[in-house]
């Protein structure tokens, strides 16, 4: 697939709402670093080194500040929906990378979803939901922490069935 910048790129691996509901039932209540990490990743589009760098200071009453995102760039994600404050006594995690895509892989599993969803998936997941509940794509750009429109742009691709459904509404 070609977008805006001639660079073929492949359509992100989204975590459904149905699919969300499924992985987060099979995670014990006790695995408070899955919980987490999952929340902010698919609540708020934290990428995986934000979400471990994540600590109480980042909370702001409605928003997460995150001070170095990807290239150094600063930006503000909304505290997800499904938080509690007192997961906050859990931050930051004390988790490696590797840690937090394999307990991904192993919830992911156990709830029968996609078996090439990635952590990342969960990211993937919030942005598209943002665009299907018609959030501008420059608001997106700024929630994702995407330097260039175009890498914002994939989500616009994501979902063939939504163009579909559309057309049929208004044609």
């Amino acid at each position: 697939m070609t977008l805006f910048t001639g660079k073929t790129r492949k359509l992100p691996k989204s975590v459904r709402p149905e699919e969300w509901d499924k992985l987060i039932e099979v995670i014990p209540k006790k695995d408070i670093t899955a919980i987490i990490s999952f929340i902010l990743a698919y609540g708020s589009g934290m990428r995986l080194s934000e979400v471990i760098r994540c600590s109480r200071e980042h909370f702001r009453p409605n928003s997460i500040f995150i001070p170095e995102s990807k290239y150094g760039v600063e930006r503000v994600v909304p505290v997800p929906k499904g938080w509690r404050q007192g997961f906050l006594q859990h931050l930051p995690l004390n988790r490696g990378k590797r840690t937090i895509q394999r307990k991904f892989q192993k919830y992911n599993s156990d709830a029968g979803l996609n078996p090439k969803y990635t952590f990342h998936s969960l990211r993937h997941g919030f942005a598209t939901r943002l665009l299907e509940n018609g959030v501008p794509l420059n608001q997106i750009q700024i929630a994702m922490g995407h330097s260039d429109i175009s890498t914002t742009g994939i989500y616009l691709k994501a979902s063939p069935d939504d163009l579909l459904k559309s057309y049929k509404e208004k044609f």
